[in-house]
């Protein structure tokens, strides 16, 4: 029998180090050794991963994360050679429904809430620069802008209260949507948005070329025409939460 190529021995090393519970390593390797890459390269991912998602962690146990992190190493195939990253590509495969998933029993919000705090990790590396300080008299008059560090967010769990003590198997007929945003000491800070301010930053999102009033005022129409009736004060109140979401360096122009 031909001696295995280079490239075949490397596969075949592949293999054995994702999957080596249906794969042997090389025949060539010194078992003991392969033995050492196997577990050094699963401990590495592991702890890689594990610093953003404690609370996933927690409510899966040791041994169910570990067969997560088994899975993600077997079946998915990396687009980044950056460690950094690896969390986001985490995230993406269990939104990608895999198989290995779909077969097995997970909690139903498994992916958002590993979304949920795969997200404050990526606000504390963003290197994105805040919006410039800017008079809060002009909001009205000048087309806005949602700060880059300041994402809403919406979700169809209520990723912010799940836990050990508190794991939903039946979602909430409402959304919950948020607002994570790093303030200026660099921490990240949730906060829940009602469904109209959540609008209002998706409006500034989708129609930056219009100003603050002509903001509210679109708002003001689809509150309406969603059956939230409006009322004289909705201008002055929407005014205020312009105001305080600038106060905050959520928006400015």
């Amino acid at each position: 029998m031909d001696k295995p190529s280079l490239f075949q021995q490397q596969n075949t090393l592949g293999l054995y180090l994702r999957d080596p519970d249906h794969c042997a390593p090389p025949a060539e390797m010194d078992v003991t050794r392969a033995q050492v890459y196997r577990d050094l390269i699963f401990a590495n991912l592991s702890s890689l991963l594990s610093g953003t998602f404690p609370v996933l962690i927690k409510i899966l146990g040791d041994e169910h994360w570990r067969s997560l992190v088994r899975i993600f190493l077997r079946d998915y195939r990396a687009h980044t050679p950056k460690f950094g990253e690896i969390a986001k590509e985490f995230v993406e495969f269990l939104a990608s429904e895999p198989q290995a998933l779909i077969e097995g029993s997970w909690p139903p919000f498994l992916v958002e809430l590993a979304h949920y705090e795969w997200i404050e990790m990526v606000l504390q590396q963003s290197e994105a620069e805040p919006l410039p300080l800017s008079d809060a008299g002009l909001l009205l008059d000048r087309p806005l802008q949602v700060s880059p560090l300041a994402w809403p967010l919406a979700y169809a769990w209520p990723v912010q209260l799940v836990g050990p003590d508190y794991q939903p198997q039946t979602a909430p007929a409402q959304p919950t949507l948020l607002l994570v945003r790093r303030a200026e000491d660099w921490s990240v800070k949730f906060s829940a948005l009602s469904p109209l301010a959540w609008r209002l930053l998706q409006r500034i999102e989708e129609f930056p070329q219009l100003d603050g009033r002509e903001q509210l005022e679109g708002l003001a129409v689809e509150a309406v025409e969603a059956g939230m009736a409006g009322s004289p004060e909705f201008m002055e109140s929407g005014a205020v939460l312009l105001r305080q979401m600038h106060e905050e360096g959520v928006v400015g122009y």
